[in-house]
């Protein structure tokens, strides 16, 4: 019998298709837990409440990823909204160097590290401590 090393990267079965995502979803659990219950010793076999346990915690897991994208998507609303509110207002702040600056806000950009917000004059302003918002 010829038997492949784990770390060996070639493949007599032919090519194998792989997933960009770093998730397991239910065909890939369900795929899991077939080969489990074909390669599980017959004298000693899984008791079916440890299958219906892994089904369960697979469940709780999809469930709490589901509901981290819709709280990221109300974050990112809220975030747009907070930025549309800050459109025409002036705001002061103090830069690194103790220097002050002022400006009316021409436009807010969101991105992942937080809201930039771009001047009159064209100075970018990240939006938060520090940053003194009034109205024009």
């Amino acid at each position: 019998m010829n038997v492949t090393s784990a770390t060996d990267k070639s493949n007599s079965a032919g090519p194998t298709t792989t997933t960009s995502s770093s998730g397991v979803d239910y065909n890939t659990f369900l795929q899991l837990l077939i080969a489990q219950m074909k390669n599980q010793d017959p004298t000693n076999p899984m008791e079916t409440s440890e299958y219906m346990s892994q089904f369960a915690q697979l469940s709780t897991v999809e469930q709490a990823m589901q509901t981290n994208a819709k709280l990221d998507a109300l974050l990112s609303s809220q975030s747009l909204s907070q930025a549309n509110g800050l459109i025409g207002k002036t705001v002061s702040f103090t830069d690194s160097t103790g220097a002050t600056f002022s400006g009316k806000v021409v436009s807010v950009s969101i991105n992942s590290d937080g809201s930039i917000a771009t001047l009159q004059d064209g100075t970018k302003v990240a939006v938060g401590p520090g940053l003194t918002i009034s109205q024009s």
